[in-house]
């Protein structure tokens, strides 16, 4: 390396070099932009003519913000007779203080607009009140009458359930007694296809007067004949020694006692 050749790593040519931070010099260019940007707005603003409306509403707030002067014939007249700046109206003094404020009406509807829009959005309102409460009764009885169906079904499969219980205890058990044939048709389950078809022949045969037991009725009957005949309990699922034992025993002759 020549002598006439600097150094790029010696601190001659170092300090040289000017020092830039990156960005500072952009940021700097941005803020003054904007500083111009504003001062444009604002000299704008000052030459602009105002508009009628800026000019009433100006001229407005200034009367509204200074009191009456001695000047004016109303007030005058109100000192004649002994009113006082800030002194209530009426003959105590104790009525309005500060003037009517003004209510500028910016639309072009007519003065009972304002009433007829707020009673009609009232009505509305009640309108639509009225259509949640009656979506929501319908819900619920919706619902009720779902767990109504619910529990009645499931009330109707368990009478099934312990009606064919007791057919099958009650057959096993007038077979264990040497009779041949049930007191009623119902009182043991249907053995098949024939008796099925037997049974509906029977049933067309009898006169439209005879009365159709529901599940319920038959279960009844059948429980207390073999509570009564055999001393059986189809809910215990005991064969008592005579009457006394079954009535000291057993809690009592219906499903909801042995819950």
């Amino acid at each position: 390396m020549s002598d006439e050749e600097e150094d790029y790593m010696s601190d001659a040519f170092l300090s040289k070099i000017q020092d830039v931070k990156p960005g500072v010099a952009m940021v700097r260019r941005v803020k003054q932009a904007m500083e111009r940007e504003e001062q444009h707005k604002e000299k704008n603003l000052k030459n602009r003519q105002k508009t009628y409306k800026e000019q009433e509403k100006e001229s407005r707030e200034a009367a509204l913000q200074s009191s009456i002067s001695n000047e004016n014939k109303g007030f005058a007249l109100l000192r004649k007779m002994g009113y006082k700046a800030g002194q209530g109206l009426g003959k105590e003094g104790a009525g309005r203080v500060d003037p009517i404020p003004l209510n500028i009406k910016t639309d072009r509807g007519g003065i009972g607009m304002e009433g007829v829009k707020k009673r009609k959005a009232e009505e509305e309102l009640e309108q639509y009140r009225q259509k949640a409460q009656a979506r929501q009764q319908r819900e619920t009885r919706s619902l009720e009458d779902f767990r109504s169906r619910v529990k009645t079904e499931r009330e109707e499969r368990k009478i099934e359930g312990d009606l064919r219980r007791s057919q099958r205890a009650c057959e096993q058990l007038d077979s264990q007694k040497g009779i041949k044939d049930p007191r009623e048709e119902w009182y043991w389950p249907k053995a098949g296809a024939d008796d099925e078809e037997e049974q509906e022949d029977a049933e067309e045969e009898e006169p439209e007067e005879a009365v159709e037991l529901t599940s319920l009725d038959q279960l009844q009957i059948l429980t207390s004949y073999l509570r009564g005949i055999h001393f059986y309990c189809i809910w215990c699922g005991t064969t008592y020694n005579d009457e006394e034992d079954l009535c000291s025993n057993c809690p009592g002759a219906t499903a909801a006692d042995h819950e």
